[in-house]
């Protein structure tokens, strides 16, 4: 299965949920607001059938998917990651997926959607503890230090970024010296810190048919 490439915004109307997929487009031109019925189903059309339970687990494991931007392979893998580990399976899912380096990119602001923040590192400008990392499924530790590539300062993203930067806000488990752009992970995340929007229990259970 290759990466989705079509409108995203049809993966917010399918899922029935604001995924915020495009950055901030999704605050200022966001298609879900005004269209939010699924594709193919005109506004006021005939009535779908009932979504079995089968099909709201499909649905929940697609939206935590598309959210991340993995593809299913890629997702199985680290479901089964999580099981493998002592604790609750959903919690250690969400706890992984959260850990990848492209979301902690992501989440300090660094870029407004998880896309833009896979391509800053697969384009090298991040660096994990002095070391430039390109690999966007990189777990992230506590303790870890995420910096930008001293070749990267000199762009005109790190240069605006460092301007707009003011107005991001940065969970608790993470910190950030905003005038640097550096970064620390202050504790791993929790299931509590994350709140994440799919339904976790839904995921564990499609994949324990």
């Amino acid at each position: 299965m290759a990466r989705y490439i079509e409108a995203v915004c049809r993966v917010c109307r399918r899922s029935g949920e604001k995924l915020f997929l495009k950055g901030m487009r999704c605050y200022s031109k966001c298609t879900f607001e005004k269209r939010a019925n699924p594709p193919g189903r005109a506004p006021g059309g005939r009535r779908r059938q009932k979504v079995s339970d089968r099909g709201i687990q499909l649905r929940e494991k697609q939206k935590a998917r598309y959210m991340y931007g993995l593809l299913e392979r890629q997702f199985r893998r680290f479901f089964a990651n999580a099981e493998g580990q002592a604790g609750i399976t959903g919690d250690n899912l969400v706890v992984l997926l959260e850990r990848r380096l492209d979301n902690v990119v992501y989440r300090l602001g660094f870029a407004d959607s998880r896309s833009q923040a896979r391509q800053l590192v697969r384009h090298g400008h991040i660096m994990v503890n002095g070391k430039k990392t390109n690999i966007p499924s990189f777990l992230i530790k506590e303790g870890d230090k995420l910096s930008w590539r001293e070749g990267s300062k000199n762009t005109e993203y790190f240069k605006t970024l460092v301007k707009v930067v003011e107005s991001k806000t940065v969970p608790g488990w993470l910190s950030l010296d905003r005038q640097n752009l550096v970064a620390q992970v202050v504790s791993t995340p929790t299931p509590e810190d994350i709140q994440p929007i799919f339904d976790v229990t839904a995921i564990v259970e499609y994949y324990s048919r």
